[in-house]
Parts: structure tokens; C-alpha cells; sequence
């Protein structure tokens, strides 16, 4: 058996193969600070001795929280070293979330960023018994704290030397002692249906799913890494911990959450993952920036762009481009689409993949004939991230792409796609019961999601199967695949549709506030709030152009045929998406109903009174008259017209 078998041991083992290598950059006021391996393994070394002097104890919880800082990835293999196990945890995550976590993980030490988590952690303090350690990495602010159990990450590293002098070899044998089998991550669910679920997943599990990444994929030693991602999410995990172990190459944390655009083309990675969202914005900042050039450079980005969609219509054909088009590619690669991934920072980017929810196929196609060599992953927290990927050659918006190898997929009679995997969890933390719902009596895992495999061998995912149904007339509705439509809109920021058992599809719409702004600005119409620009006519007559835009490619039973725009934006806060931007349909439906029903019902407008969440879980409400429209002035069946 490899003695590489948990993380704490590929970490040892690049000490000493990689040691003058760069393992991590952080940005910090404008300058990259390089750390190597050799340094990077005496930090977590000093940092793990420091928890050992403060009675951490093997099968404890360490949790993180804050943005991706060094520090903080240190400090979870720090635990990992001692045989903790590391709960990383969202950090914009308000208190009732945090509470919950923290508290039925067990959390004994946190390890905070700086002021503002550290706030937010004392705040909970008295709901949190098993908290009796409380670390923070950024100083500033924080000089006049007094408490006890409040240590810097500097005192903890002290310690650890002071320990080491006085217990040579500690840490040695600890990491010695660790098996594969041992916890290593709990890694919380998005929570799409409830409480986050904690997700307990094994040395094993981990550096398994990293191996078969690295078969499956183009890693290279010298490849460069940004973290940016949420440390909570699993894909952070496997990409910027797991990988960056098993391959040795550099991560680097940026300067803010505010400067990772900036950063990201400073820096210029070589791989890159990004969820839809992000992928959603780079398009739309692409899209506001071609509406806003000269008349020229708008119609040169206008003919190149339709160059490349054509060329990569027939790639995925598999048809070859004829010579005329291959010349106007070349002669869009100098004036239009290498300026663009330049731009974006993706320019030295071999692959790129989007993975957590589906990515809508016109964006997609966008990125990819721009040169960008973007593909689909799909994962489960419950199998560390990773099910399939996509080939180079075999990217398609339409799937997901080959299952890996080592890894089964079957689809039961409902559609629902079940999965076996070594790296399939070890289970829910204290839920038996959800872990028996969650695997079937073979050993199979239930994902949730609806699908099948193509004739080419790729699996394909339609929609959640509790989303997946029909319209009244008997047509397939899958809500996502028209919602991912209408974002292809630069002004439409999210959108919800509904029709499951409805005579039609409608939708509440969610404008982009920062793109629609700029274009009321142009247009000289004032506002002076996003619940005020919501409501102007003109902007609900540019969302009508756009979804009238949207229906002209989607079947004539799954058009949308009314829609609203809501007040405010969808806030995570506020239980309607999660931490990862997925849409918590129930809630959004028991929340919204009034407007559903005035949707179906055929009223002309509707009060929507929302409720608004702050950080610290203080409540506001917000109170209007929605206006609700036809996206055609067609008459419709199958509503009552409410009002006249």
C-alpha cells in the first residue's frame, strides 16, 4: 500500500520532493508573497504542535471561516495532521446558518480570517458549548480584544514550536498514525430542501477522486491555481487541497473577494473552474462591454462573434470548417477573441470547466468559440465533486460527459441517476436515517438528479427529479433548462419558471441590477433603488424583448408566456437560494404564491411583500405592487382573466 494515503502524508511527502517549489501565493496590499513546500509543511507542522499544546484531540472538529486565505487551508490540515477533522464553512453564512454547524458538528476550535468573522463568532458565543478556542489570522482591528480563549495565529504556531522542544518527533508519529479510512472533511450540503446535511467523507474518499482527476485530466506540475471558490464548497476542496497535494502545483489566494477579476488576469491560470454564475457574469460583462464600444469595434465584435458560433456549430458536428471560415477565425483570434480572453485573464487557461448546476448551452458555446477550452463536470458532495467530465474533444453542452473510470452510473426506472464510487461517503454526521434514505440497499447513491446515458456513452442531466414534471397538456417541463435560457440575457440576473401542471410556462424574473442600470442610464431613464428600476415600464418592455428572444429557441409548449419582475434580488439570506446559487424551489413557491397564483390567474399586477435578512439576522420587510405581463399581447388559454 502507498504510504501516501492521507493528506498530512502528500503534504510531507512534497516537503521533501518539491520543498523549494511554490505550494501557495497570497496577494496581499498589491504583492504576491510566495510560500514553498518546505515552508508551507512547517507551518501546518508549528500550527498542528499549537492545537496539540491546546488539547486538540484525534476525531475533534476544527472549522474555518473566511475568505481563501493560506492560513486558513493550513489550519485544516493542521487538524487533519492530529487526526482532525476539518468543517470548513461559508463565510457570508449569517448567524441562524452558523449556529447550525457549528454547533451539530461539534465544533470545539474555529479558525476566523479577521475582524468581521471573529464579530460574528463571539456574537454566537453562548450557543456554541463546545466551542473553548477561538483563532484569528488577520490582526487588524482586533488589538483591544480581551478574552481568554481568543489566540492569534501567531500564538498558536508559538506554542507549537514550544511543544515541539519539549515532544520531538509528535507530529511525526501522529501523521504515522493516521489511516486512509480516518474522517477528514465534513463538508455540509447546499441544503436545497432543508438543513445542510453534513457530509463525512475519508482520507480515502478524498485521494481517491483526486487520482481519478488527474487520469482523467491534464495536470501538470507547473500549473497555476487560483482560490477563489468558497472554502464550504467541495470543489474547492478537491481542486485547491486535494489536487494541489497530489500534483504539487501552486495556489494562489486573491488579494479580496472584491479584486479576483483583477487578480485572475494578473495572474493568468492555467486551470480554471467556475459555476455557472461566475460564467454567467464574465458573459455579461463581455456583452455590456461590446454594447458600450464605438459603432466599429461593436459591429467587428458583432461579425467575429457569429464567425465563431458557426465554426462551433460544426466542431460539435464534428464537421470540419471550410477554408473561408478558418481565415476569418484566424484574422477574429488577433482582432476580437484572443483580446477578449485576455481580458477575462483565461488567456494561458488549457481547460476550464463549470460544474455545481447546469450552465445554459448558449453560454457555453459563447466561451467555447471564443477559444476558451470550457467543459462540463459533474459531482456530489457525496462523491467529493467528482462523477464525470467532459474530454477536450468531446465537450458538449448538452452533457455532462464520460463517466471516470472506476466509477459506475445506472439509471433506475425513474430516471434518477445512482452512482458507486469509492469515493462514495462514509455518510451523514448524525442522520442515519438520511443516509439510509440516500443509498439504496446495494450500495448505490440516490443523487437526486434525473438523466440517462446517450448513445455516445455520455451521461446527460435533465433537471433535479423532484423538478423534472409536466405541462398541463402533457409536455416534459424541466424548469432549469428554460431558466438557463433567459440568463443567457445580460439584464436578466436569475430567473424561476413554473409549469408543472400549469396550461404554460411562466417565470419570475430577476433583473441584473448593475447591467440594467447602466442601460437605463443610457436611455436617460432615473431611478433611484433596485426596487425602482424593477418597476419602470420601459425596463419590463427590454425583459419582454428578451424573452421573446429566449422563446424564439425553445419548443412552442415550454414558452414562457407571462412573467414578472420581483422587487428585490434572490438573497441567500433570505432562504430562497443557497450558498451556491441554487434556487430553494419549495420555499420560493410557499414565499411566492400570491404572485404564482396571480400569475396563473390572469391578474394584471400583484402585492409582493418580502422579507429581508441581514448578516447579523435582523429582519426588514420591503412592500410593492408587482406588475405582471404577457410576453406576447396573444390571448391565453387556460387562465381567468382577474382583472379587466
Amino acid at each position: 500500500m502507498s504510504d501516501f494515503t492521507t493528506l498530512p502524508r502528500l503534504l510531507r511527502r512534497n516537503a521533501a520532493t518539491l520543498a523549494q517549489r511554490a505550494a501557495v501565493r497570497e496577494k496581499h496590499r498589491g504583492i504576491w508573497h510566495t510560500v514553498t513546500w518546505a515552508q508551507y509543511f512547517d507551518q501546518v507542522r508549528d500550527f498542528a504542535l499549537g492545537l496539540a499544546a491546546s488539547g486538540f484531540k484525534r476525531g475533534e472538529r476544527l472549522s474555518v471561516i473566511g475568505d481563501n486565505r493560506p492560513r486558513l487551508y493550513a489550519a485544516q490540515l493542521a487538524a487533519q495532521c492530529l487526526g482532525g477533522v476539518a468543517v470548513p464553512v461559508y463565510q457570508d453564512s449569517i448567524a441562524g446558518e452558523l449556529v447550525y454547524v457549528l454547533e451539530h458538528a461539534e465544533v470545539s476550535i474555529i479558525v476566523a480570517e479577521d475582524q468581521e468573522q471573529i464579530d460574528k463568532i463571539l456574537s454566537l458565543r453562548e450557543k456554541l458549548p463546545h466551542l473553548r478556542l477561538l483563532i484569528y489570522d488577520d490582526p487588524l482591528g482586533l488589538r483591544r480584544y480581551r478574552y481568554p480563549f481568543l489566540k492569534s495565529f501567531e500564538d498558536i504556531e508559538a506554542a507549537g514550536r514550544d511543544f515541539d522542544a519539549k515532544n520531538p518527533g509528535f507530529i511525526e508519529r501522529e501523521i504515522d498514525a493516521g489511516h486512509e479510512d480516518d474522517l477528514a472533511l465534513l463538508a455540509y450540503t447546499s441544503g436545497t430542501t432543508g438543513n445542510p446535511k453534513g457530509v463525512m467523507l475519508s482520507h480515502r474518499n478524498l485521494i481517491k477522486t483526486g487520482e481519478t482527476f488527474v487520469a482523467s485530466e491534464d495536470l501538470r506540475l507547473g500549473d497555476e491555481w487560483l482560490c477563489y471558490l468558497p472554502m464550504a464548497w467541495i470543489g474547492d476542496a478537491l481542486y485547491s487541497t486535494v489536487l494541489s497535494l497530489i500534483v504539487g502545483f501552486t495556489c494562489n489566494c486573491p488579494e479580496s473577494p472584491d479584486t479576483v477579476q483583477r487578480d485572475l488576469r494578473e495572474l493568468g491560470p492555467t486551470a480554471w473552474l467556475a459555476p455557472p454564475r461566475i460564467w454567467e457574469n464574465l458573459l455579461t460583462s463581455v456583452q455590456v462591454r461590446a454594447t458600450d464600444a464605438s459603432f466599429l469595434k461593436r459591429k467587428l465584435f458583432d461579425y467575429f462573434r457569429e464567425v465563431a458560433e458557426r465554426a462551433e456549430l460544426l466542431r460539435g458536428e464534428s464537421k470540419k470548417a471550410p477554408l473561408s471560415l478558418r481565415l476569418k477565425l484566424a484574422l477574429g483570434e488577433f482582432m476580437v477573441y484572443g483580446p477578449t480572453r485576455d481580458r477575462l485573464g483565461l488567456s494561458r487557461v488549457r481547460w476550464a470547466y463549470t460544474g455545481g448546476a447546469p450552465l445554459g448551452p448558449d453560454a457555453f458555446r459563447f466561451f467555447r468559440s471564443f477559444g476558451v477550452n470550457l467543459k462540463q463536470i459533474y459531482g456530489a458532495t457525496e462523491l467529493c465533486g467528482l462523477v464525470a467530465l467532459q474530454p477536450d474533444r468531446e465537450a458538449d453542452p448538452n452533457s455532462v460527459g464520460r463517466v471516470c473510470p472506476g466509477i459506475d452510473v445506472r439509471i433506475d426506472p425513474s430516471s434518477e441517476v445512482l452512482v458507486r464510487s469509492p469515493s462514495m461517503f462514509k455518510g451523514y454526521y448524525k442522520q442515519d436515517e438520511a443516509t439510509r434514505d440516500a443509498i439504496t440497499t446495494d450500495g448505490w447513491l440516490r443523487t437526486g438528479d434525473a438523466g440517462f446515458v446517450d448513445p455516445r456513452g455520455h451521461l446527460v442531466i435533465i433537471d433535479r427529479a423532484k423538478d423534472v414534471g409536466k405541462l398541463a397538456c402533457g409536455e416534459a417541463f424541466a424548469p432549469q433548462f428554460i431558466e438557463n435560457k433567459l440568463k443567457f440575457s445580460p439584464f436578466v440576473g436569475e430567473a424561476v419558471a413554473f409549469g408543472h401542471d400549469r396550461p404554460f410556462a411562466a417565470a419570475m424574473i430577476v433583473i441584473n441590477g448593475e447591467t440594467v442600470g447602466n442601460w437605463a442610464e443610457r436611455h436617460g431613464i432615473p431611478y433611484s433603488s433596485y426596487q425602482d428600476l424593477a418597476a419602470n415600464p420601459k425596463v419590463r418592455a427590454l425583459i419582454r424583448e428578451e424573452i421573446c428572444k429566449c422563446n424564439a429557441n425553445l419548443p412552442e409548449a415550454a414558452r414562457i408566456r407571462r412573467f414578472m419582475l420581483l422587487n428585490k434580488e434572490l438573497d441567500a439570506d433570505d432562504n430562497e437560494v443557497t450558498r451556491t446559487r441554487k434556487i430553494r424551489r419549495r420555499y420560493v413557491s410557499e414565499k411566492y404564491k400570491a404572485a404564482i397564483d396571480a400569475l396563473y390567474g390572469g391578474g394584471r399586477d400583484v402585492e409582493l411583500v418580502a422579507d429581508i435578512t441581514f448578516e447579523d439576522g435582523r429582519k426588514s420587510t420591503i412592500r410593492s405592487r408587482v406588475a405582471i405581463e404577457n410576453a406576447d399581447e396573444a390571448p391565453l388559454a387556460g387562465i381567468e382573466r382577474a382583472h379587466a
